[in-house]
């Protein structure tokens, strides 16, 4: 079993703390790697109840906010759901994925997982203009 950490980076050169999750396969494909990731989001949410969700995508019926979504009204958060959202903004490119220094670009792309990766989702944000 090995640590793999997740980083949240945009491309306006903004970077998260990044955290870990431990997974026990040596390669998985990226969209399962993605579901882990958010499910694991959705978990910590429900089990912490914070006031505004940090996870990869916007769960419906949210705002953006400065460190996150808020939820309109207090509710569980599909993880499933969440997921496939998720896995949508991949396929409009709303974020790039790199494993170490290499970009994954397909979702049923086999992603090797040493000991120590770091995962990096790159959310790409609309620039002024374009």
């Amino acid at each position: 079993m090995g640590m793999v950490t997740f980083v949240d980076e945009t491309t306006a050169g903004g970077r998260g703390d990044g955290w870990g999750l431990e997974i026990a396969e040596e390669r998985l494909a990226l969209r399962e790697l993605i579901r882990r990731r958010v499910f694991h989001e959705v978990a910590e949410y429900h089990a912490r109840r914070p006031e505004v969700f940090q996870g990869l995508v916007q769960p419906e019926g949210a705002e953006r906010t400065l460190n996150g979504y808020a939820l309109r009204t207090p509710r569980r958060i599909d993880p499933q759901q969440q997921t496939e959202l998720a896995l949508r903004a991949f396929g409009r490119n709303g974020f790039l994925v790199l494993v170490g220094d290499r970009q994954i670009t397909g979702l049923d792309e086999e992603v090797a997982l040493p000991l120590g990766v770091e995962v990096t989702f790159l959310k790409l944000v609309a620039l002024v203009g374009g």
